[in-house]
């Protein structure tokens, strides 16, 4: 497996650049490598990415996403070669530390001589500091899911509430 590790320091708290971070639907907005984002469930998203006419489609489960502090995931389906994590740190000087570990596993010649070419490090660099010049624009989030996800199953933050005995409620 091939992992390109990268990190930026972003001029916003922890909570402000990990809020921004669960809002995938926002990436297209300032990453150039990802088309479209669908948050399926809390813990399952479906990604388009690409580069001129590339495309790849493909699943993603967060296996486990602590608030202000963790998001890793793992890739799903036919090329389920790849796992990756985002970590906040908050800096001495209020900033945040945001690290980004993707590990991949090369199918075939083509994706051996990709990621021996170092691009997918230099992709992930990018687009980091893509993510920087956007919350540092916003100066705040633009949404938040702050859930806790273990080994894929969310943790609900509140017990869910008692279910109604009655099958339906009466009409008329």
């Amino acid at each position: 497996m091939n992992t390109v590790e990268e990190s930026i320091e972003v001029a916003v708290p922890v909570s402000t650049a990990y809020n921004q971070w669960t809002q995938f639907k926002s990436f297209p907005r300032f990453m150039s490598a990802v088309r479209s984002v669908e948050q399926v469930r809390p813990n399952l998203t479906r990604w388009v990415i690409g580069f001129g006419p590339v495309r790849h489609e493909f699943e993603a489960e967060i296996v486990d996403q602590v608030p202000d502090s963790l998001v890793t995931w793992r890739g799903l389906g036919r090329r389920a070669g790849h796992r990756g994590e985002v970590s906040f740190r908050p800096t001495a000087s209020g900033r945040t530390a945001v690290l980004v570990r993707i590990g991949v596993t090369p199918r075939g010649v083509a994706d051996r001589l990709v990621h021996a070419s170092g691009f997918p490090g230099r992709v992930v660099r990018a687009e980091l500091g893509h993510f920087k010049e956007f919350i540092e624009g916003l100066g705040q989030e633009g949404g938040a899911w702050r859930g806790t996800i273990r080994g894929g199953h969310v943790e609900h933050l509140e017990a869910e509430p008692p279910r109604s005995r009655v099958p339906h409620w009466p009409v008329g």
